[in-house]
């Protein structure tokens, strides 16, 4: 099977996401600039949210574009990475209305580190599939990025029951690590189409 119909799929999932995720923004009491005060901890978290899910959507893109077909098994481990990221606007909310307390922050980094992990599956599945001498297999490396965010979330999950700042701060590098595409897939792409 071909990667349009995934692609198409995921890219619905995750608008459905973003959709859900404006949606528990709730509108302030009030006409005020400080009636706004009382959501902004949970529009921070929004955009941090917002910023993690249009990273995935991005990386995502790529991954499959460097994918020549798609199989059951990846079928699999994609909806494992979008059932974590379906999770995102839950925590999000969460995390926001009680102000990034310890436990709702730590639970955010889970399903972070969850996320990760599902997507570090799909990597390896589409390698597998594909084989070692694969053009995904060649762009990926040896993922010090992606295996750099795993262990930040983990970290992060422990520190937040002693400094949740602390796990927020790890949170925020993480997704400005991420920020600018993994451009080692659009490289190893443009340089197949070259040759």
């Amino acid at each position: 099977m071909k990667t349009n119909r995934l692609e198409a799929f995921s890219d619905g999932v995750i608008a459905i996401i973003i959709t859900i995720m404006v949606l528990n923004l709730k509108v302030p009491h009030g006409t005020s600039a400080a009636a706004l005060s009382p959501v902004l901890p949970v529009f921070l978290n929004y955009t941090l949210s917002f910023v993690y899910i249009g990273i995935y959507w991005n990386n995502h893109h790529h991954l499959l574009h460097a994918t020549r077909e798609i199989t059951a098994p990846m079928m699999w481990a994609n909806l494992h990475l979008l059932f974590w990221l379906s999770l995102v606007p839950f925590v999000t909310g969460w995390m926001g209305e009680n102000h990034f307390a310890a436990v709702p922050t730590a639970l955010y980094g889970v399903v972070l580190l969850m996320a990760a992990i599902a997507y570090f599956i799909l990597q390896w599945t589409i390698i597998l599939g594909q084989g070692s001498d694969s053009l995904l297999a060649g762009a990926i490396g040896r993922d010090r990025k992606g295996k750099f965010s795993m262990l930040g979330y983990a970290a992060a999950i422990a520190l937040a029951f002693a400094n949740h700042w602390l796990s927020d701060g790890i949170y925020i590098l993480i997704a400005v690590v991420w920020l600018v595409p993994d451009q080692r897939i659009a490289r190893a792409l443009k340089d197949h189409l070259e040759t």
